[in-house]
């Protein structure tokens, strides 16, 4: 290993860390504990020719650096395609997001909601939490109404154990004369936050990946059970050991602080207040090609299991054959708020009947595809533990060497396009620390 650097999982965080080093005329070895490679950026392949990713993932910076970047891995061979957006509310289907969007709800629920939407204009209360911005930014009725639920479906936990940090552009705050406007206009202004994505051609989103890594080692079934902070060393399940002069890790936080030697017992404390949300994939493939015309569709039934659903056929239409549909639900839980409450594969019949319900699929429909994948890391829960915790961590992996990126080693709300940059930015700091 000639330049002596490690790097922890194959997913895009992996990938950005692999294309500083490259630029840099640098090496590393990369470590993936799985059978196969690319990590939460993995697709999964079904007969007869139906591919899910791992969500929904779609790359959609503005950054143009990073478009060109992500082009030429693939050759050029990409879509850009207009993102649709809706929701699903009690046989309703609104455009995403509904705040803005409120024409042909109710007409009792959409006049509460503007009448104090417009009384919350002049209000500058105090915010200590997720659930108090909602109610100054919507009113109390919109809140329970939509997002108060999906929280509580999503995030696993209520609105009330969230702090806003993690708001960014996600969550738009209409002011009253838009809010009027998607009220009783039929094709207000688009104000979402993506309004295009793209995507390769073919191959599902992994397609992204493979050019990052050309040249370097990757080397799959290489589980690491211990790091050795000290003696720089790295022991593997079947007993290898490797030394390092440096390190990243893209795994998440909590699945790395176990593998450290003489861990702190506050570091170790702090690892246990952490927080976060696994996901169950139900991917559903249908012998109809006219589902939806959505990309992705956020669910706000309580009764309804899934909390979002996206459409892979019409990201790309490589991603399922001719004629078909495919659909994935997400199903969230989470070790600290809300267990799996059954197997995996008992919420297939259950998603599939809640589609039912939603009027996507028909009784009659063949599904010739119903798999289920598990997520154990989908999303940091940013709860009040969240801030505290996770810089004592990260100021003592600093302390001991361990360079870290991507969402679960940032321990942050990263899409995919930042996730990259991620490994960008630790692969930059390392190699400042090797050459200080």
């Amino acid at each position: 290993m000639a330049d002596g650097i490690v790097v922890i999982g194959s997913g895009i965080s992996a990938a950005g860390a692999c294309y500083h080093f490259r630029n840099n005329g640098k090496t590393a070895r990369v470590y993936d504990k799985n059978s196969f490679p690319w990590g939460h950026t993995a697709t999964h392949a079904y007969e007869p020719g139906f591919l899910f990713d791992e969500g929904p993932h779609v790359s959609f910076t503005d950054d143009q650096r990073i478009q060109e970047i992500f082009a030429e891995s693939v050759g050029g061979e990409y879509d850009s395609t207009p993102y649709v957006l809706n929701n699903y509310w009690k046989g309703f289907w609104p455009v995403h997001p509904v705040q803005n969007h409120l024409k042909g709800l109710p007409p009792e629920l959409v006049t509460k909601i503007i009448s104090e939407i417009a009384r919350q204009e002049d209000d500058e209360p105090e915010i200590n939490n997720y659930a108090d911005w909602l109610v100054a930014s919507y009113g109390e009725t919109f809140s329970k109404t939509f997002p108060m639920v999906y929280t509580e479906k999503y995030h696993t936990t209520q609105a009330e154990n969230l702090t806003t940090d993690w708001i960014g552009p996600r969550m738009h705050r209409p002011n009253l004369e838009e809010v009027i406007l998607g009220a009783i206009s039929d094709n207000p202004p688009n104000i979402h936050y993506i309004k295009e994505f793209r995507y390769p051609k073919k191959g599902g989103f992994q397609a992204y990946l493979p050019a990052f890594f050309e040249g370097f080692n990757l080397s799959l079934n290489s589980e690491i059970v211990n790091i050795d902070t000290s003696r720089r060393v790295v022991t593997f399940r079947d007993g290898r050991e490797e030394s390092y002069k440096a390190l990243i890790s893209s795994i998440p936080v909590p699945s790395l602080i176990p593998l450290l030697n003489d861990v702190p017992a506050e570091v170790i404390e702090a690892t246990a207040k952490l927080a976060w949300s696994g996901c169950v994939l139900v991917n559903i493939g249908v012998n109809r090609a006219d589902v939806t015309n959505a990309h992705i569709s956020y669910v706000y039934d309580e009764d309804i299991v899934f909390s979002r659903l996206s459409f892979p056929h019409n990201i790309s239409k490589s991603c399922a054959p001719a004629g078909c549909s495919s659909i994935q639900a997400e199903i969230y839980f989470s070790e600290k708020y809300r267990p799996l409450e059954c197997a995996p594969e008992d919420y297939i019949d259950v998603t599939i009947k809640d589609l039912i319900r939603c009027g996507l699929l028909k009784e009659s429909d063949d599904i010739p595809v119903r798999e289920v994948v598990v997520c154990p890391y989908a999303n940091v829960i940013f709860d009040h533990d969240w801030a505290p915790s996770i810089q004592l961590i990260h100021k003592y992996l600093d302390d001991v060497g361990i360079h870290y990126c991507g969402r679960y080693g940032d321990w942050d709300y990263l899409w995919t396009d930042q996730s990259f940059t991620s490994g960008e930015n630790a692969a930059a700091t390392l190699l400042d620390s090797l050459n200080s």
